[in-house]
């Protein structure tokens, strides 16, 4: 179990060591081009040390990767494994710990995302109202500044279900959340419905455990999985406790998550079950 940066620095780093491989070098023919010392091109596939995207960018030139997405991917994975450089979430740094940074750096690259949540709606499906809410209600006394700046983070989070192409993402929902009224009825009502709009969207794929299954493999474990294009054995992870976030990567551990899921959804409501089933719960509203 490792926290983000270092787990997407080893995998940058297992992924530069292929590509080296695939071009024919050794280790220290590469360094030689590069300009650089053996033990810097070992400690950059080892995961020891972070690198630079500039640097990434000439290894990938020497390595002879024409792949655009590939290289714009690993440049991207080099700065958020702690090689310089920052995205959007970087101007609230002072504001949102290091693991929620993590979080939302993964979030940005990946390009799928399979969620459980048993207690809340996931942040990318939240209304403003709903976010504010939960937040005020997980960080009591936070200044009103603070709060509404923490809703921006989750609402500008939300950028990714519309970029070009989009985070593919999907969503399995134990029932409790939909009945926990937070934020009020309204806020609920409003979320509910907002559930049902983006639920229809091409790209998102949202399906409710009802009370009728019992308990469940998920039940007091909720977790999401970042997929990611091009890289292979790159999934990771993300165990949410209340100080701090767990992020897996060894294959066994992504196998039983990812087994875990397709077990949630077998049981789950079928996608178009379930917004039938949340339109009767908002109707139920008071």
């Amino acid at each position: 179990m490792l926290h983000g940066p270092v787990v997407r620095r080893r995998k940058l780093g297992e992924e530069l060591r292929r590509l080296r491989h695939a071009s024919g070098l050794t280790s220290r023919e590469a360094a030689l081009l590069l300009g650089w010392h053996q033990s810097k091109v070992s400690r950059v596939e080892t995961g020891a040390s972070g690198v630079r995207p500039d640097d990434v960018t000439r290894l990938l030139d020497v390595y002879a990767v024409r792949d655009t997405q590939l290289r714009a991917l690993l440049e991207v994975l080099a700065r958020s494994a702690g090689g310089g450089g920052s995205g959007w979430w970087h101007a609230y740094r002072g504001l949102i710990p290091p693991q929620y940074r993590d979080f939302i750096s993964l979030e940005s690259q990946a390009a799928t995302v399979r969620t459980l949540e048993t207690s809340v709606v996931p942040g990318l499906l939240q209304t403003a109202g709903y976010a504010r809410a939960v937040t005020r209600a997980s960080l009591d006394g936070l200044p009103a500044d603070h709060l509404e700046s923490l809703v921006e983070v989750r609402l500008t989070r939300q950028r990714v279900l519309r970029a070009k192409p989009p985070l593919r993402f999907t969503a399995v929902l134990d029932e409790a959340v939909l009945h926990r009224e937070v934020g009020g009825t309204e806020v609920m009502r409003d979320q509910l419905h907002h559930l049902t709009q983006v639920a229809q969207l091409p790209h998102v794929e949202l399906q409710l455990l009802p009370f009728s299954v019992g308990g469940h493999v998920g039940l007091t474990c909720p977790f999401v999985i970042f997929s990611f294009p091009n890289i292979s054995d790159l999934d990771v992870v993300v165990l949410d406790h209340l100080t701090s976030s767990l992020y897996l990567e060894r294959k066994e551990d992504l196998e039983a998550y990812s087994s875990a899921f397709r077990t949630l959804q077998a049981h789950a409501l079928t996608p178009d079950q379930s917004l039938e089933h949340i339109a009767a719960i908002r109707r139920g509203c008071r």
